[in-house]
């Protein structure tokens, strides 16, 4: 509830904002709350269902979170052409209202008795690895990759990185349970998670920047050109999730990603005149491949670790796919900036842009090679992480 009343809280400012600084400020305020809701959501289904039903619970939340998918960049079009942007924060407000309301009423409390206390210095230490790390992957194309300031910024990654994992392997109460990467499933979900946030997020954001920038479509055409994808989503995830419950993820994972390698493949492809019948494809291959990916990679992961241990299990999911996105939007930019090399032609973009969808294709295929090779097939344990319950490891 408390992320819920901070994101809240944060929207109302942004909509209030009257400079870049408050509006920056603010959003990372938003993002505070959305990382206090987010991993919440699951482990609550973790910590609920058994093991047997949860794969369907994971789907169907899975496939509410891809209706919203859906609704925001309509409702947000429809927002930005006919009303003033600050509403697009400000419609956040009454239904946070709501959420809070409900999370009373409906939701049961849950907890990890084995938690201590907060590791303030794990925190600050992987904080300062990933601004480090986004911040030299945003600006190399403006200082130069070879800049005394980029190469720092990879430097105070590193060090912040392997800092952290030193002290996390110390903490008596860390942050981030290493033992829990001993589970190879929980292991491999993670990593595809992060590796197909990776591939997509970017893409999403250059392919909406190519279907406005380069074939003229509207910010509503653009939100709506993306709705079978999301549609299809919507309604394979359950099935997917169902379907674990009983044949197990590994499968799904990697057709799942295939699937969204085959995607990014045929959006490369794409030309300055290309009509919506010819991104039509790319966006169906794109849904199901999400929807046999996210579901099942989800529900591999929290069937993995012990019930007592969901939150933080979630949490470190939830920060795989957030660490995978923003990588992945830094990566893609530094592709698309390098490429164009300065020039702001149609001809220039597109260059930068099928060069990052071939890269993006191929984090896409490894995070399949991943899914195959470290998620267990059903019915097979991870003994390492089994100290308190006993369950099927996907």
């Amino acid at each position: 509830m408390l992320g819920i009343a901070i994101f809240t809280t944060a929207s109302l400012l942004c909509g209030l904002a009257q400079s870049s600084q408050m509006l920056i400020g603010a959003r990372a305020l938003q993002g505070c709350g959305a990382a206090l809701m987010n991993p919440a959501s699951l482990s609550i289904i973790a910590a609920t269902f058994a093991p047997a039903r949860r794969g369907t619970a994971i789907g169907i939340w899975a496939g509410v979170s891809a209706l919203a998918l859906a609704l925001g960049p309509l409702v947000g079009g429809l927002i930005t052409e006919h009303a003033n942007w600050h509403w697009i924060f400000f419609i956040n407000v009454p239904i946070g209202i709501l959420g809070i309301g409900a999370s009373y009423v409906f939701i049961d409390e849950s907890r990890d008795e084995t938690h201590e206390r907060l590791d303030l210095p794990g925190l600050a230490l992987s904080g300062v690895g990933l601004f480090a790390l986004t911040y030299g992957l945003i600006e190399a194309n403006s200082y130069g990759w070879s800049s005394a300031r980029i190469i720092g910024s990879f430097v105070v990654a590193a060090v912040a990185f392997v800092g952290f994992v030193a002290l996390e392997r110390r903490q008596r109460a860390p942050m981030l349970p290493l033992e829990l990467f001993r589970n190879r499933t929980y292991t491999g979900s993670n990593l595809v998670v992060m590796l197909a946030a990776l591939a997509m997020f970017g893409v999403f954001f250059f392919v909406s920047l190519y279907m406005q920038n380069i074939l003229g479509y509207s910010a509503l055409q653009a939100g709506a050109a993306f709705l079978p994808m999301t549609i299809l989503i919507i309604l394979i995830a359950p099935l997917a999730g169902r379907t674990t419950d009983r044949i197990g993820s590994r499968g799904f994972m990697t057709v799942g990603m295939l699937l969204v390698a085959l995607q990014l493949l045929l959006f490369s492809r794409l030309g300055e005149d290309a009509s919506y019948w010819q991104l039509f494809p790319a966006l169906i291959l794109g849904g199901v491949g999400m929807a046999l990916t996210m579901t099942p990679s989800a529900a591999a992961a929290t069937r993995a670790v012990p019930v007592a241990k969901a939150g933080v299990g979630s949490a470190v999911l939830n920060s795989a796919r957030q660490v995978g996105g923003t990588m992945g939007i830094a990566v893609m930019g530094a592709i698309v900036a390098a490429e164009a090399a300065g020039q702001r032609t149609p001809a220039a973009f597109m260059s930068g842009f099928d060069s990052a969808l071939r890269v993006a294709a191929g984090i896409a295929l490894a995070g399949a090679v991943v899914a195959f090779a470290l998620v267990r097939p059903h019915g097979s344990t991870d003994e390492p992480t089994r100290h308190t319950a006993a369950e099927p490891a996907a």
